[in-house]
């Protein structure tokens, strides 16, 4: 298990703002990212032997795109640690609409909030890149915080970031009409995943139209449509999963007015 002390061991960056497609932060649908700070590696509080001590107990999954990690109504079963690729979080109503909550990447845990393993998953984890992953199961990870206090305080500082952006999360749905959370979708796109192009700020990373849809509460058909009417309009020009942003100015207006 020393392959991920080396991996996990430091800062991997604030949100949202990233370094290249799928690196090190999360990716969540959020009025201000100052407010919410930086995402906390839970590593960052051990020392090299702490982590030695704590990744002995640890277990390695390696997961294909699309594979689940945990199911929303199933058992806890402690906390995952990502060590590469990216994993969605998200909420699946009886329905059967879905909310993203988070794309989470290497550095991040998933798995809470009871990271103990009582209780059962309030949401769902998914692979939406081949990933791997170290989990810490319920049982060992209770011990391990009695053995080593600096991961309770790392425990502790990573619920405490979730709980933040989960709550800027609920404030954007319920405060912000749909088409003001796409504009804001797709600046944060930009802004994260941007690539210079000919005809605007190209958004390297691929999301079809159901993943934007899943994060800003819409239908896939509503997102389609609205992508539609940016293109005729010259705000945006989209083929399937591919999106560049030629009138970045348009969508800033756009994401302060209502529908």
């Amino acid at each position: 298990m020393e392959l991920y002390a080396s991996n996990l061991s430091s800062p991997r960056g604030s949100v949202p703002r990233v370094t290249t497609p799928g690196g090190g932060q999360s990716l969540l649908l959020t009025e201000s990212a100052r407010a919410i700070g930086g995402a906390p590696s839970l590593f960052d509080t051990l020392t090299p032997q702490e982590r030695e001590i704590v990744l002995k107990h640890g277990r390695r999954r390696v997961l294909y795109r699309g594979q689940t990690l945990f199911n929303q109504g199933a058992k806890h079963d402690g906390i995952y640690l990502i060590e590469t690729g990216r994993i969605r979080v998200f909420y699946t109503a009886p329905s059967s609409r879905e909310i993203t909550l988070a794309y989470w990447h290497p550095g991040n845990f998933v798995g809470g909030p009871e990271v103990f393993g009582s209780g059962v998953h309030q949401w769902s984890g998914v692979a939406t890149s081949n990933s791997s992953v170290v989990q810490l199961p319920g049982k060992e990870l209770r011990a391990l915080v009695v053995e080593v206090p600096n991961l309770a305080i790392g425990l502790i500082e990573g619920l405490t970031f979730k709980g933040k952006c989960y709550s800027a999360l609920a404030q954007m749905l319920g405060t912000r009409s749909v088409t003001e959370r796409l504009a804001h979708l797709l600046l944060h796109l930009a802004d994260l995943y941007g690539a210079k192009d000919e005809d605007g700020i190209a958004i390297s990373a691929a999301f079809t139209h159901a993943d934007l849809a899943h994060m800003v509460g819409a239908t896939r058909q509503w997102v389609t449509i609205s992508l539609k009417r940016m293109q005729e309009k010259g705000i945006v020009t989209s083929r399937k999963s591919h999106i560049v942003v030629k009138r970045p100015d348009v969508l800033q207006e756009m994401r302060g007015q209502g529908d």
